[in-house]
């Protein structure tokens, strides 16, 4: 093989360094939060003034506010020693500065198992139904893996055109909302490497058109996660439902589940990013991960570009953030940070990204060398 680029190597090295120095960019506020008490409240408040106020965002409107709450707790209980979803207090915390700034309404989505609406369902996550419901604000709940409330799903498209699909069909909840904000965990994934704010959008597909099960007519009763249709590619989403764009394209997950995090970023921008990085766990997204362990890192990270901000957050965790597919933590998956930059949903450039709070090297905490299938620590 020769050495020297072709010159379509050249001109697409290029157009990938336009992309990424025409990436927006946007400050990220870094802070030490050593544990879930009354502190955290004042702690996500001065992060929040750091960069901009929180008013801004949700001032007089609808807030839809995308939880993390992976894994089916039926088979998977809450284990206060693998903290790998979104965590009560954090909830509560964000739903009481969110009435605080003015919003109109709080609507708390996910899509989890079983596809139903019961409260109950949702209290298995240790929420405090009643403290979240008494914030200030009116507030909603939604499980948004199948139709939930609404008659029909609201299609959005993809803006620059999509790696793997042009446009997703997804619950209502997505689309009826004045700012959509995604509340996730500082820690490894078992194939995208890391997972934070790029990654819980991931979450947003129902299980009902995009699930192992959901046949040539979609099923609003889904009992298969997003495998066959997201990872494998093995299984095509419903008649009638947008199509993948390249089928010959690698059935493989580690190309297609970051480039469906960028689509799904793309088509449901995410106005301001909170990352939990108090207590969480490293080796990779939950308990069903081998050598998963826990870690405190003491942080809380948050910011209005979800590229900007897991671009600081995968520094934080001792990463390169521009690591090729096989270093640490992009161990099984293409780089999401680089093909979301290139795709121009933000900067992953640390030098062009203003950092308000702790600095890098103060924050920085070692995750190890990611979803290796081991632990490295205990």
């Amino acid at each position: 093989m020769s050495g020297s680029l072709s010159r379509r190597q050249l001109l697409a090295g290029a157009a990938a360094a336009v992309s990424a120095k025409a990436a927006p960019a946007s400050r990220v506020a870094i802070a030490r939060c050593r544990a879930y008490d009354a502190t955290m409240y004042e702690t996500l408040k001065t992060l929040l003034d750091q960069i901009g106020g929180l008013a801004p965002v949700v001032k007089g409107k609808t807030v839809a506010v995308k939880l993390n709450l992976t894994g089916n707790p039926a088979r998977f209980p809450v284990k206060p020693h693998l903290p790998y979803r979104t965590q009560p207090d954090t909830v509560l915390a964000a739903c009481q500065l969110m009435a605080r700034a003015g919003a109109k309404r709080i609507r708390l989505i996910e899509s989890f198992f079983p596809a139903r609406q019961e409260m109950e369902l949702w209290a298995r996550y240790g929420l405090d139904i009643k403290a979240i419901e008494n914030c200030g604000a009116k507030v909603e709940w939604e499980n948004t893996n199948n139709l939930g409330h609404a008659k029909k799903y609201v299609r959005m498209k993809v803006p620059f055109g999509g790696y793997i699909f042009p446009a997703f069909d997804l619950n209502h909840s997505y689309a009826d909302c004045d700012a959509y904000v995604s509340m996730s965990m500082l820690k490894n994934h078992w194939i995208a490497g890391v997972t934070m704010t790029i990654k819980n959008n991931f979450g947003i597909t129902p299980c009902s058109l995009y699930g192992g099960d959901c046949g040539e007519n979609g099923n609003e009763d889904p009992k298969q996660e997003r495998g066959p249709v997201g990872h494998s590619g093995t299984t095509k989403p419903p008649r009638g439902v947008p199509q993948e764009l390249k089928p010959e394209s690698p059935r493989e997950a580690g190309y297609r589940v970051p480039r469906l995090c960028v689509d799904l970023a793309a088509a449901r921008p995410v106005d301001l990013s909170i990352v939990d990085g108090i207590e969480t766990i490293r080796g990779g997204e939950g308990e069903w991960n081998q050598g998963v362990e826990m870690v405190k890192p003491h942080l809380m990270i948050v910011g209005r570009n979800s590229v900007s901000v897991d671009a600081v957050c995968t520094a934080v965790m001792g990463y390169d953030v521009r690591a090729a597919r096989g270093a640490g933590p992009f161990v099984r998956g293409d780089n999401c940070l680089k093909l979301a930059e290139e795709a121009g949903l933000g900067t992953a450039d640390l030098s062009r990204i203003e950092i308000a709070g702790l600095s890098l090297k103060e924050a920085r905490v070692n995750f190890g060398p990611g979803p290796i299938g081991k632990k490295v620590f205990s």
